[in-house]
């Protein structure tokens, strides 16, 4: 999509603080973070919502799983723990609408779901 952030980082017309990269997925610091550790995962194929995910898709789905092991590691935040998070359209927080997910660590996170 021509007016996707995320797309335009996959084709290198924004740039980014790049952690890991394979075919399918790109792994990026957020430059917002909400956390010491805060990296973005997207899959490099437009998808815009975790809805929107076909069978077809599936590699990229273990795709981003995997990556966010690699960056836990990366990041030296395995051992003490993280949080993974894909939020899906407006009202779970979902603010850009290509499937992303994100990696948070680096300290004790709260317990935000009660």
């Amino acid at each position: 999509m021509s007016d996707c952030i995320f797309c335009k980082i996959v084709q290198g017309e924004i740039p980014c603080a790049k952690i890991y990269e394979n075919d399918q997925v790109l792994a990026f610091d957020d430059i917002h973070p909400m956390a010491p550790v805060h990296v973005i995962i997207i899959p490099k194929k437009h998808i815009s919502t975790l809805l929107d995910v076909s069978d077809a898709d599936n590699e990229v789905i273990v795709d981003l799983v995997s990556a966010a092991r690699k960056i836990a590691k990366i990041k030296g935040i395995a051992e003490k723990g993280f949080r993974t998070v894909i939020n899906c359209n407006a009202e779970g927080g979902q603010v850009v609408f290509h499937l992303h997910m994100h990696v948070l660590g680096g300290r004790k996170l709260q317990d935000e779901l009660g």
